[in-house]
């Protein structure tokens, strides 16, 4: 059993025709042009990778004097007046 239902054999006629179709000069093509896009992908992606971490950095820097603000807020709440 293949991939999906489809025996080996039948992948290897698909594979005979798609080659008959475009022939191995345009298939090398498309198969280089597609190995390129995916690099350039994966080089875009770890070049946007530590900007999103340091936004995230901020982000984080910046929410955490809002919460002891509220925290402090909370405890002048607490306290009974004087």
């Amino acid at each position: 059993m293949g991939l999906g239902g489809i025996s080996i054999w039948q992948l290897l006629i698909i594979l005979a025709i798609v080659v008959m179709l475009f022939g191995t000069s345009r298939l090398r093509n498309i198969g280089g042009d597609l190995g390129s896009a995916i690099k350039g992908f994966r080089d875009s992606m770890k070049q946007d990778k530590p900007e999103s971490e340091t936004v995230s950095a901020s982000v984080e820097r910046e929410e955490s004097p809002t919460e002891s603000t509220a925290a402090r807020e909370e405890s002048h709440h607490d306290k009974p007046p004087a």
